[in-house]
């Protein structure tokens, strides 16, 4: 009767505590703030790739408090956040900013399930942004730093003699006051430059796990032999320990191998179905850790065949080519911001809405820009069948920037400090996204912003994963090396350099503004490369555009991507407005055009 009447009255407190949460400013919102649930946050698995059956989501609400750089864990926190959602944001429910010379303190009580018990407990963080310090029961168990990355601890010592448990974290984000990685964010947002990020941005979890467990799983297809590579990484790996991989097909296993942790298997098909965009086929993969002949670890995974590469084409130009045929990838520079979670989506839907969205509009690639999604997102890449270019968010500004011109410009010096966290970080990236299909090209730099060593950093990218291309600079100190030469140019496409032996892309054109009274962020300006009065002018202009590019492309564009996807802040060149309420176009003749521009290849 006891326990009944105190899990009443922590059933009650709990529902108290939910009700009082509320979404912070009355700025714009999308229409699924409506549907955040302070007890149901995020709820689906955070990491498709390696998913475990059992895990406890730690999303919902903290406590939390900011307080001076170097202090003490304050004795009195301010009150609650909405975990994962930065505390900037309006669905924190706190809407506050840090600075760099604050910290930013969460903390929350967990208990371990009954079920768990002989298990070890991994606690994994989807991405804290900047520098996360961890403590479980006051103790200090580790730092992550890195905005974009997920990382873990396995905490299982450090729980012994207690029920419930308490979790802290501290975070510091100096935003652009540091070298670090941090897209666009900035202290004084205006233009095109955004709100700052700080703190637990993506779903924070736990999970029963064995001392030898899946750490990480890479695969990397081979179209041409039919085969599949894969690599398992483990906690640990005992003397007995070896992992087994096996790959089906519709509830039929097809391919099966085994070996030591951390050594590529191999795995054959014979006439593997090729994954592309209109046929975005994913293969069901096990995986399995066995020690002394008894699993010990066992996590779901997928994985796909297909290929990215270039070749000069009949008339002589270097073409992109998937699974062996040339492609125009086509696509808007998509930002991933959104008015009430800024980096955070405020349900899954929300997040594969954009998704299937830009699908509609006929494109068929999206360019991920100067931020990193979670690992969701990249998922529901994987199967709607969109290819993604992967920007590494941009940092550490400040070189000479000349992009009309070849070898011009002047690459950034970065401090040794600055040089090891982007190789860090920048790798850390590439491990997220490496085994997603969707992902072909990674773009180490944008305009100039941070651009350093280029060639080395071209050159780095290319040896640390061989099977996509390498988009050294995407509109940036144009140098001679990667894959492809990218050019931007507002707001119509025009080639003004070309290269003979990479691929030539238009990387960003556009920025057709159209402000929408009542779904705007600020009062202030608005920004617009060109700015019209209403939807037929903007579609008008943008057929014009695609007509200009269709005419660009037998002269040796193989890609453009147009900007952009969505309004951001103060930026209103979006298709669609930054609360996803309104589209800007006539989504037919934008969807036929784009096809138009796509189909200029093949003719």
């Amino acid at each position: 009767m006891k326990k009944m009447f105190l899990a009443i009255c922590a059933f009650t407190a709990m529902s108290a505590a939910q009700a009082q949460w509320k979404p912070a400013g009355d700025r714009i919102k999308t229409r699924w703030a409506e549907q955040v649930d302070p007890g149901q946050v995020l709820p689906e698995y955070p990491r498709p790739l390696i998913e475990r059956s059992r895990w406890s989501s730690l999303n919902g609400l903290w406590e939390y408090a900011v307080a001076p750089l170097g202090a003490a864990e304050p004795a009195v926190f301010e009150g609650q956040i909405l975990v994962p959602f930065c505390i900037e944001s309006s669905l924190s429910g706190v809407m506050k900013e840090v600075g760099d010379r604050n910290e930013l303190w969460y903390k929350r009580e967990f208990t371990v399930p009954a079920g768990w018990k002989g298990k070890n407990v991994a606690l994994n963080f989807g991405a804290v942004d900047w520098k996360a310090d961890v403590f479980v029961n006051d103790v200090m168990i580790g730092s992550h730093k890195g905005g974009y990355t997920p990382f873990s601890f396995d905490i299982t010592p450090f729980l012994a003699g207690k029920s419930k448990h308490k979790l802290v974290v501290r975070v510091w984000d100096p935003t652009d006051r540091g070298f670090q990685p941090r897209g666009k964010q900035v202290t004084n947002p205006e233009s095109i430059w955004y709100t700052p990020v700080t703190g637990i941005w993506q779903t924070v979890w736990l999970e029963p796990v064995s001392a030898s467990h899946v750490t990480a799983v890479k695969t990397i297809p081979c179209v041409d032999s039919g085969s599949l590579g894969v690599t398992v990484s483990t906690s640990q790996c005992g003397a007995n320990d070896i992992v087994e991989v096996e790959l089906s097909d519709r509830g039929r296993v097809v391919a099966t191998a085994k070996g030591l942790p951390g050594n590529e298997l191999r795995l054959s098909v014979s006439n593997p179905t090729l994954w592309d965009t209109q046929n975005p086929y994913l293969y069901d993969m096990k995986i399995a850790v066995v020690a002394s002949g008894k699993t010990v670890d066992e996590v779901k995974s997928y994985a796909a065949f297909r290929k990215i590469s270039t070749r000069r084409d009949d008339g002589g130009l270097m073409r992109m080519q998937l699974n062996g045929k040339d492609l125009f990838q086509y696509g808007p520079l998509d930002q991933g911001w959104w008015p009430d979670g800024l980096y955070t989506a405020p349900t899954d839907e929300a997040l594969l809405f954009d998704i299937r969205k830009t699908k509609e509009w006929g494109f068929n690639m999206i360019r991920k820009h100067v931020k990193v999604e979670p690992a969701r997102w990249y998922y529901h890449c994987d199967r709607e069948g969109i290819l993604v270019w992967q920007d590494m968010p941009s940092g550490d500004l400040g070189n000479r920037w000349e992009a009309h011109k070849y070898n011009g410009g002047t690459d950034r010096e970065r401090t040794q400090e600055s040089i090891d966290n982007y190789y860090r970080e920048w790798e850390e990236i590439m491990n997220l996204c490496i085994s997603n299909p969707s992902v072909v090209v990674w773009v180490p730099f944008n305009e100039g912003w941070g651009q350093f060593d280029t060639e080395k950093t071209a050159a780095r990218t290319r040896a640390y994963d061989p099977s996509r291309l390498v988009n050294p600079a995407s509109g940036g100190n144009h140098r001679p090396c990667g894959d492809i030469l990218d050019l931007h140019n507002y707001p119509g496409p025009k080639m003004f350099l070309f290269d003979a032996e990479r691929v030539n892309v238009l990387g960003e054109y556009g920025g057709i503004g159209l402000p929408l009274e009542n779904h705007l962020w600020w009062d202030k300006r608005n920004w617009g490369y060109v700015q019209f009065k209403n939807e037929n002018e903007v579609t008008a202009e943008y057929v014009k555009y695609a007509k200009e590019l269709q005419g660009l492309v037998k002269r040796g564009f193989s890609a453009a991507v147009y900007t952009q996807t969505t309004d951001v802040e103060g930026e209103v060149n979006g298709l669609m407005t930054y609360d996803r309420r309104k589209v800007k176009i006539n989504e037919s003749e934008v969807r036929k055009a784009n096809l138009d521009v796509i189909g200029e290849l093949s003719k």
